[in-house]
């Protein structure tokens, strides 16, 4: 894998979860993160600000969320090379019932945020010799659930606008492609496992004798920011256990 020793990443939704073992990778990777959450106090105490990481709390779903953190990038590692947008949300409602503010808070958090910061990100990714988007979808913008219709909705977005950023952006250099996780075991979820209905709900989404594990996802972004994959652009990687190949 090539070095990514000297480039320089924002990661939102790092302070727990998949953002945080994709911050981790990076740093021990060589490359200086931006790390963005909405919870300060977990973002300090995980992150801290070193040399290598600069934590910036801030809403993503704020209108100067996307202009914070790139400036952050250009003023603190004096570019920018790779965008990694993690952040998101779930929150369970059947659209017969759901609210508005259920459906513009998902959509918020997991389509729109991205869409900005994306936008604010692509005239300093131009500059990169070879600039990186990674957004995570998920499983569910290929299969769904009950309640999920706003979630659903948000991440087949993602693909949309993945899709158009990697052909608009093909001649400046610049990949653009998304990581669909299934089941992962991350900070919000391991609560859960205490049910043991829930836990063997979780244990049937893989085809393999374990969870999936935030690390297993930093690792397909870290492979789909270096050098070895920069021919992949406009596709997702899938890393759901083989539940997709399961269930279609």
């Amino acid at each position: 894998m090539g070095s990514l020793h000297g480039k320089v990443a924002i990661v939102t939704g790092a302070a727990d979860g998949m953002g945080k073992a994709i911050t981790e990778l990076f740093v021990n990777s060589g490359i200086s993160v931006i790390a963005n959450d909405l919870n300060a106090e977990m973002l300090e105490q995980v992150h801290g600000n070193t040399d290598a990481v600069k934590t910036v709390a801030v809403d993503v779903t704020s209108e100067t969320a996307a202009e914070t953190l790139v400036q952050a990038a250009m003023s603190n590692f004096d570019g920018l090379d790779i965008l990694v947008n993690n952040a998101g949300i779930v929150d369970y409602e059947p659209v017969e019932s759901m609210s508005d503010a259920n459906w513009d808070s998902t959509l918020g958090v997991n389509l729109t945020a991205t869409f900005r910061l994306c936008r604010t990100a692509i005239p300093e990714l131009k500059k990169s010799s070879a600039g990186r988007i990674v957004n995570i979808a998920s499983i569910n913008a290929v299969v769904s659930a009950p309640g999920l219709g706003a979630y659903a909705s948000a991440k087949s977005g993602i693909t949309g606008l993945t899709k158009t950023l990697a052909v608009e952006l093909g001649p400046d250099n610049i990949t653009a492609n998304w990581i669909q996780p299934g089941a992962i075991l991350t900070g919000m979820t391991r609560p859960l496992m205490e049910d043991p209905e829930t836990k063997a709900l979780f244990e049937s989404f893989s085809v393999l004798p374990r969870f999936g594990m935030p690390e297993d996802i930093a690792k397909a972004i870290r492979f789909l920011v270096s050098d070895d994959a920069s021919f992949v652009t406009g596709t997702g990687i899938t890393v759901d256990g083989g539940f997709l190949a399961k269930v279609s």
